[in-house]
């Protein structure tokens, strides 16, 4: 069984991820505003993807000027769910 967290990521054009997660795994990721086209591709990219592997992945990324990015911000929406788990 799935479980659902929401994550309010700080720094983005992005408002919210909403992450669906089963067996540590990434079931399905949604991001409600941010850049739509780039951002469903990499929610198709992490579907499946273990949680700690997404983090690896996408931790640290920047957009631009800013210190982080809707990517990093994905890794940092996972670190919180693991914090409570």
């Amino acid at each position: 069984m799935s479980e659902r967290y929401i994550y309010h990521p700080k720094g983005t054009c992005s408002t919210e991820m909403i992450f669906d997660i089963e067996d540590h795994k990434v079931k399905n990721l949604e991001v409600v505003h941010g850049c739509n086209g780039n951002l469903k591709g990499i929610a198709s990219l992490v579907q499946g993807m273990d949680v700690d592997e997404v983090i690896k992945r996408l931790d640290g990324i920047t957009c631009g000027m800013k210190p982080t990015s809707c990517p990093d911000q994905i890794a940092k929406g996972l670190e919180a769910w693991k914090e409570q788990h």
